[in-house]
């Protein structure tokens, strides 16, 4: 009789529903890892091989690398078992051989039904998954019930009695007598002619794959400071594949969210709207780099091709380009690309990777530094100047750098890097930002519109764009280029859409947007921000406050400078012109040790409605080119400086559309 359901710990596993439950509830796992998972339960305590795990789990037409699909499945199994592999309790690695099941397992059989035949399944099983659980348990369990007599007729044979696998021999077959051979060999028809079946079907179906994720490559180094080292990577196929093929390539924040989250590839697909799903691990020992990647049809959960790279750090860096190649190649999305690549040394590109890891990390200053190391160890990485173009244009733009010199450095690294290569889009994203800090607004819609060129699903690239056109008093282009942006990029930055609508002086569908988003990201300190600032400029002054103290507690409410308690309590003793002249104080202690815009201060003294110290900070901020001097015009609080001559000066040698 047929084993179909077995239960170890407080586990139970249901090989013809393809179920795993955990103390009653239902548990997440993927299609290969269930397959394993099951074949190790029906091997109970015997050694199942690698190579018998390749063969049962890939089908021998379709070219997987088995090592890397056999190491992810056991891997997912864990995860999901919670298995140590140190000290396992239910999978445990045979080193060099393979892998068995040691946890003690309840075998539960299924009942008859009143015909004599196999109860019928659940509803929202898995037929085919069934199907092949029920087979694989069938055959095992018939090879345990086999009677002792059959044994006995082949004393020479005891191998082949003794192993699980003993009904593979034709002796042993013939053995069992006509009434299991005629059952077995019915048995074997089934599945052979199910298995052709399938397989004519899937080739005849094909696979067709337009959209593609490229998941976090894991980092298998055991070193957690390679973590930069496979994001980077990561980072790179993912530029790659958007720049030499006409996939629509997820963007690289969109996915890191799924770092060391183990879901189900279909789920991950269908949040993603992708239908291809790329992952894979890389692992750095000295010089040497193993690279593994599969590509996945997601909605069937489907390999569809694999590889393996091994490199010496000379010739890594090409690594992401030609995988990358290779993928479009067999998706036949393939772009023509320029043959000839500029050597890039190992060391600039390992300083270019780590610089790119602590930005993401959010620590600017910091990243400066690896950025300004690549172009020093490698004066022609392009990629290197296009990084240090980012560094300052965003400690520009945040207000963290004097702009009277980084505007110029972010306008010379950026034409570095385009003179050095023209293709990337992030070098001429950078110059438009230059450009337009400038006041070349001509230049910085060319240079965005090239960038967007070069890639259409660059979501970076139309949030610039978006914060350009609502300066210039282009309200609807506004909205439409951060809704486009958001569309491509919805993780990078969840608060931008409502940045976009108060930057419009739409506040109400600024409150709307935020709330939206904070019931999925509750902590997230830019959605509190941008509640702060909608309802400040709504003039909704005690909701500006308490969104004020909620963003200062997420950030971190240390009792240094302005922080949610001086908030809170200079609100309750003065109401919100206290908290005003509270951040005043702060930001002029700030300044004596860093630099600080004069508009931050020109702002605060706006809203107290002092009108000649905020004239005389806007005229600072005008004499160091203050980029926070090209938004003024959209926040109400200078509105009351309107037919103030000085201000209108200013307006106009910035160079600004008036709307007064």
């Amino acid at each position: 009789m047929a084993v179909t359901v077995f239960e170890f710990d407080d586990f139970k596993l249901d090989c013809d529903r393809f179920e795993l439950c955990r103390a009653g509830r239902s548990l997440k796992m993927e299609r290969k890892p269930m397959e394993l998972l099951i074949l190790l339960a029906v091997r109970n305590g015997h050694l199942v091989t690698r190579t018998e795990i390749a063969e049962r789990l890939w089908d021998n037409d379709v070219f997987v690398d088995t090592e890397h699909g056999i190491n992810t499945a056991v891997r997912k199994i864990r995860q999901v078992l919670r298995d140590d592999p140190e000290q396992p309790r239910f999978v445990q690695t045979v080193t060099g051989k393979g892998y068995r099941f040691i946890g003690p397992l309840v075998e539960v059989r299924p009942a008859l039904s009143e015909e004599g035949g196999w109860l019928s399944s659940a509803e929202g099983s898995d037929p085919e998954a069934g199907d092949v659980a029920v087979a694989l348990a069938s055959v095992e369990a018939f090879s345990r019930e086999v009677p002792a007599a059959a044994d006995a007729e082949l004393p020479g044979d005891r191998e082949a009695q003794n192993s699980r696998g003993g009904w593979r021999s034709p002796r042993w077959l013939v053995a069992l007598g006509g009434t299991a051979a005629v059952a077995l060999l019915i048995l074997a028809i089934t599945l052979g002619a199910r298995g052709l079946r399938d397989r004519s079907l899937a080739r005849a179906a094909g696979f067709k794959i337009s959209s593609l994720a490229v998941l976090p490559l894991d980092n298998l180094s055991g070193d957690p400071s390679q973590d930069y080292f496979a994001d980077g990577m990561t980072d790179e196929l993912t530029t790659m594949l958007a720049k030499n093929s006409t996939l629509r390539v997820i963007s690289r924040t969109s996915v890191m969210q799924y770092k060391g989250a183990h879901r189900p590839l279909p789920e991950i697909a269908r949040a993603l709207g992708v239908d291809g799903i790329l992952e894979g691990s890389v692992e750095r020992s000295g010089d040497k780099v193993h690279m593994t990647i599969q590509l996945i049809q997601a909605p069937s959960d489907t390999h569809v091709w694999a590889e393996s790279y091994d490199r010496n750090a000379n010739d890594v860096v090409s690594l992401p380009r030609q995988a990358a190649q290779t993928i479009a190649k067999r998706l036949n999305s393939a772009v023509l690309q320029s043959a000839t690549q500029r050597y890039v040394s190992p060391e600039a590109h390992d300083a270019y990777l780590r610089g790119r890891y602590i930005w993401f990390s959010g620590s600017n200053e910091e990243a400066g530094k690896y950025f300004r190391k690549a172009t020093e160890l490698q004066p022609d990485y392009a990629l290197g100047w296009t990084g240090l173009a980012g560094y300052y244009g965003a400690g520009a733009i945040g207000g963290d750098l004097n702009p009277e010199d980084a505007i110029p450095q972010t306008e010379a690294a950026a034409n570095k890097a385009i003179e050095l290569d023209d293709s990337l889009p992030e070098a001429h994203q950078m110059l438009s930002a230059a450009m337009f800090l400038k006041g070349d607004w001509a230049r910085a819609d060319q240079e965005i519109a090239r960038a967007i060129e070069l890639n259409p699903s660059f979501a970076e690239a139309y949030h610039l764009r978006s914060k350009m056109d609502a300066a210039l008093g282009r309200n609807e282009e506004a909205i439409e280029s951060e809704k486009k942006a958001m569309e491509l990029d919805p993780f990078q930055r969840p608060f931008a859409m409502g940045l976009a609508y108060f930057s419009v002086r739409q506040y109400d569908a600024a409150i709307n947007d935020a709330g939206q988003r904070l019931e999925t990201q509750p902590e997230d300190a830019g959605l509190h921000w941008i509640l702060c600032e909608s309802y400040r400029r709504k003039g909704e002054l005690r909701e500006a406050a308490q969104e004020w103290e909620k963003l200062m507690a997420l950030m971190g409410d240390k009792g240094e400078g302005i922080s949610a308690t001086t908030i809170r309590r200079a609100f309750e003793k003065g109401g919100y012109k206290a908290v005003l002249l509270q951040n005043v104080s702060y930001l002029k202690q700030k300044s004596a040790k860093q630099y600080v815009s004069p508009v931050d201060l020109a702002l605060q003294y706006a809203q107290l409605g002092r009108r000649e110290e905020t004239l005389s900070y806007l005229e600072e901020g005008y004499r160091q080119r203050s980029p926070l001097l090209l938004w003024i015009q959209n926040d109400p609080a200078f509105d009351f400086l309107h037919g103030d001559e000085r201000y209108r000066s200013i307006i106009k040698r910035i160079g600004l559309p008036p709307t007064y």
